[in-house]
């Protein structure tokens, strides 16, 4: 009775996680005027205007490619930031380490929402505003990553490292042979984490970027949103079509998760 309780209760846990994308999907194949009408999971008048409009409005390709762009090469740079740094708290020893590695946590207590004044001076003093520049080197460094990177290094037999110093092997070499191969499934997870972060962002490329050029799939889809009007149907649309990389990278990563997750449950 139990394992048919725990069943039924995962079932609707499921159900209720997975209706906002059925919600979302069905809103955005509605015809315009049903949007604003009795709510219905099967719409009486289905089509493709949502999209259409989409494509009609904005330029969608490119504002798709720009957040694509900017999500991969931000999540790049993360990981071989947060990796690497990972690795030098973790193995090295250096004065004041531990000061360093608590201040550098110390950070994740700051919110976006207090940094993006002084950023914003920063970025135009540099002459940076609108432009990728401006959106990608704020997130080249995450403190987040280093703490769950360096969680996955600090486990690692230490035995390893020493081997391979009798071999000949140095800092850099363990590094790249040894290390990163043994903590894939937390790079993996991490990596995942970050693309979504970027992918997602609206706040900062609200404060930096003015045209459509560099323009990303978030800013895009508030666009669609006017004083007067709202088009759901094809905000709807741009979000159908945005959850899809993630729900692709979700599902070439999954593995690697769930070994990153079972490897934080047995230390």
């Amino acid at each position: 009775m139990s394992r048919r309780l725990l069943i039924a209760v995962l079932a609707v846990g499921a159900l209720l996680m997975i209706f906002p994308f059925v919600w979302t999907f069905v809103t955005s194949i509605t015809a315009g005027g049903d949007v604003l009408t009795t709510p219905r999971l099967i719409p009486e008048k289905a089509g493709l205007d949502g999209y259409r409009t989409l494509f009609e409005v904005l330029p969608f390709w490119r504002i798709t490619v720009n957040s694509l762009v900017l999500a991969l090469v931000s999540t790049a740079l993360l990981l071989i930031t947060s990796s690497t740094a990972a690795y030098a708290f973790a193995r090295l020893d250096f004065p004041g380490k531990n000061a360093v590695f608590v201040a550098y946590l110390a950070t994740l207590m700051i919110p976006m929402q207090v940094l993006v004044v002084p950023l914003f001076i920063e970025m135009r003093a540099f002459d940076l505003i609108d432009t990728y520049a401006s959106l990608i080197v704020p997130t080249i460094a995450s403190a987040f990553g280093v703490f769950l990177l360096r969680q996955s290094v600090a486990v690692l037999p230490k035995e390893l490292d020493e081997a391979a110093f009798v071999d000949g092997a140095g800092h850099i070499r363990i590094f790249l042979r040894i290390t990163l191969p043994l903590i894939r499934p937390a790079l993996v997870t991490y990596g995942l984490f970050a693309f979504m972060s970027s992918w997602n962002a609206f706040l900062w490329p609200l404060v930096v970027i003015r045209s459509r050029e560099f323009m990303t799939l978030p800013l895009g889809l508030a666009s669609l949103s006017g004083e007067y009007t709202v088009q759901w149907n094809a905000i709807m649309a741009g979000s159908v079509v945005s959850i899809v990389p993630i729900l692709a990278l979700y599902a070439v990563a999954q593995k690697h998760i769930v070994q990153s997750v079972a490897q934080a449950g047995l230390k």
